[in-house]
């Protein structure tokens, strides 16, 4: 027996990203107002698409996981994607630089790194991106369809916002 009193179940934004991507930085504008419009009737979850000419990416979807576990995962890949040119030149080094900047631990993140705690999760968001067929990022999933960002974010928004209002309608 259901309550009738209960909240719809949030509609589920996913978010592919690979963290190193700047135009990945600039689509967390429209998430923010996504997330300000709708608030926990929509749920934004990040994916993880490193893609293969971003040389950290992969480690930094790694280390975006290590802080999922200690809490922070949004903070981080946000505080991340703030800086994509610095981890482009730099590299890991800026993963830990982040958590740390956050309060994380970041001898873990570097432990995580280390022994690829998270690469099955990092393997299986890539495997199941190729199979919706993702190409770029940022590519978003909502409703069972897919939104691809990775040559322009025009107009984005303004789609996820119908199909969320429709879904959402019931």
């Amino acid at each position: 027996m259901s309550d009738s009193t209960t909240a719809p179940s949030p509609v589920v934004l996913e978010a592919w990203f690979d963290l190193q991507c700047p135009d990945c930085f600039t689509a967390l504008d429209d998430l923010h107002a996504l997330r300000a419009r709708y608030g926990d009737r929509l749920d934004v979850q990040l994916r993880h698409f490193p893609l293969a000419k971003n040389k950290h990416a992969y480690a930094a979807a790694q280390a975006a996981e290590e802080a999922v576990d200690q809490g922070r995962g949004w903070a981080y890949a946000e505080a991340l994607l703030a800086r994509t040119a610095d981890l482009a030149d730099r590299g890991e080094p800026v993963l830990l630089e982040v958590a740390s900047g956050l309060g994380l631990d970041a001898e873990e993140f570097d432990t995580a790194l280390i022994d690829g705690r998270h690469l099955l999760t990092v393997d299986a968001d890539q495997a199941e991106g190729q199979a919706l067929k993702v190409t770029g990022t940022p590519t978003y999933v909502i409703g069972g369809e897919r939104l691809d960002g990775g040559k322009s974010q025009e107009g984005l928004r303004a789609r996820i916002e119908e199909i969320a209002d429709r879904l959402l309608a019931g």
